[in-house]
């Protein structure tokens, strides 16, 4: 009996010890797969550090200190902010040109993106030729499209006053009154509406019919079934192309850089946004710690009007799963 306990004793040692050495392998195994990936993801983790985090801490450290990239890093404070909001007025002026174009800009391209993509979404002989003319413009080079508006919008030899001259309307001065030249931005963001056309043609395509074929057996008409049906089943991407576009119209910058003189801003400061402001900043006059400071807070703000949106779209945004 005793015999036969002790090699029941031994075999369940040899099986605990089996499963030792297989949790050992397995243990091994999944900590060089680890490796492995940390490799692979390194280079990025590199840049990321390097040329991301790194100038991110930097900058912040900056914004509290007077710096000009040739002198020693002096400790202000709180300065830096004070000075926006106290002393330098084109700070205003610069926040509220930034504020016009974003509270402008974006509601007028998110709805001529939809109005487009709806339009282009009927089963129309030659409908792929027209939607690839409208998605054109979006993939144009920047610099380039800003010197062909240059062209179109001058006021005595431009084709838009031509235009306008031919049905009776005398046109502005576009870029050289301050009172237009921001709406002449703003036509400009119209014009290259293609790229979010094509996100809400993708969205389109993808609604069922039978919904809207419910909707007819119900006596629906073409704006109840837009209204209660398109918007609702492609919200999700009218929420993304909000938040992408906000984002995307605080960072103005190239077009009043390279379409007013010498990054100037324009007629009467009219063109100067707050990233040029801090251009002009940064790189005319090399305050640097008081550019960090700007860029700060243009990070807060745009921080907490992301958070914003995010509470606010639960309320009207609606995903199939029910999310």
């Amino acid at each position: 009996m005793k015999s036969y306990d002790t090699t029941i004793a031994r075999r369940g040692a040899g099986l605990a010890g089996k499963k030792e050495k297989t949790s050992r392998r397995r243990m091994s195994r999944q900590t060089r797969e680890n490796i492995f990936g940390y490799l692979f993801i390194s280079p990025w983790i590199i840049g990321f550090l390097g040329l991301t985090f790194g100038p991110l801490l930097f900058s912040l450290f900056a914004s509290f200190t007077d710096y000009n990239i040739t002198s020693r890093m002096n400790f202000i404070g709180l300065d830096n902010f004070k000075r926006m909001f106290t002393i330098d007025d084109l700070f205003k002026t610069s926040l509220w040109n930034t504020l016009y174009y974003v509270l402008f800009s974006v509601p007028l391209t998110t709805a001529g993106a939809i109005f487009l993509s709806v339009l282009l979404n009927q089963k129309v002989r030659g409908m792929k030729f027209f939607r690839t003319l409208y998605y054109l413009p979006a993939i144009l080079s920047g610099v380039a499209v800003y010197f062909l508006w240059m062209q179109l919008l001058s006021p005595s030899t431009g084709l838009v006053n031509t235009f306008l001259a031919w049905i009776g309307i005398e046109g502005p001065a576009w870029l050289f009154d301050p009172e237009w030249t921001k709406p002449a931005l703003i036509l400009m963001k119209m014009w290259s509406v293609g790229g979010g056309m094509l996100l809400y043609l993708a969205s389109l395509q993808g609604v069922s019919a039978s919904l809207y074929e419910a909707a007819d057996l119900d006596g629906a008409g073409v704006m109840k079934k837009f209204f209660y049906i398109t918007l609702p089943m492609i919200s999700p991407i009218i929420f993304f192309d909000v938040l992408t576009s906000t984002i995307g119209a605080f960072q103005i910058f190239q077009e009043a850089y390279v379409m007013t003189e010498n990054g100037s801003g324009g007629p009467g400061n009219s063109l100067l946004f707050y990233n040029l402001h801090m251009w002009n900043n940064a790189f005319e006059v090399f305050d640097m710690g008081y550019a960090s400071a700007m860029a700060w807070l243009l990070f807060i703000v745009v921080m907490v009007l992301t958070i914003i949106n995010m509470k606010l779209g639960k309320k009207w945004v609606h995903y199939e799963g029910g999310g």
